[in-house]
């Protein structure tokens, strides 16, 4: 699935709903990037760069943003709708906002498989 580079910001802007308010109070000083690919050699649907909140000390300030980067041609060529882009770019940024908040791989997959998890109980017929 492609999309213009303007649909893809849109839905990257419309992801930011996802995120809760209470960390969307605390996120500050964040660039949301959108790029087509991600470095050579490495395969990545998004990258955090930057200090993460719970390792800043008194001395941090005066600094350039933080920076999420979210790569468009690897998380469309994982979709076949547009609906599916969405969803993906919903889950990179929220994992991305992850570490910014100083949360490691470990943990945000866990949380990553529970939110699955509940999203299928939700869209289950069997229910």
């Amino acid at each position: 699935m492609k999309l213009s580079r303007e649909r893809f910001q849109q839905l990257v802007q419309e992801a930011m709903k996802a995120v809760p308010r209470k960390y969307l109070k605390q996120i500050r000083n964040v660039a949301i990037l959108v790029e087509d690919y991600s470095p050579p050699g490495q395969n990545l649907l998004g990258l955090y760069h930057g200090v993460p909140l719970n390792h800043r000390g008194s001395y941090y300030g005066n600094v350039p943003p933080d920076v999420i980067v979210l790569y468009k041609v690897p998380i469309e060529s994982l979709c076949w709708t547009e609906d599916q882009v969405r969803e993906r770019i919903e889950e990179v940024l929220l994992h991305e906002i992850g570490h910014y908040f100083g949360l490691d791989e470990k943990t945000l997959r866990e949380i990553e498989a529970r939110r699955l998890r509940i999203n299928i109980k939700k869209t289950d017929p069997v229910q």
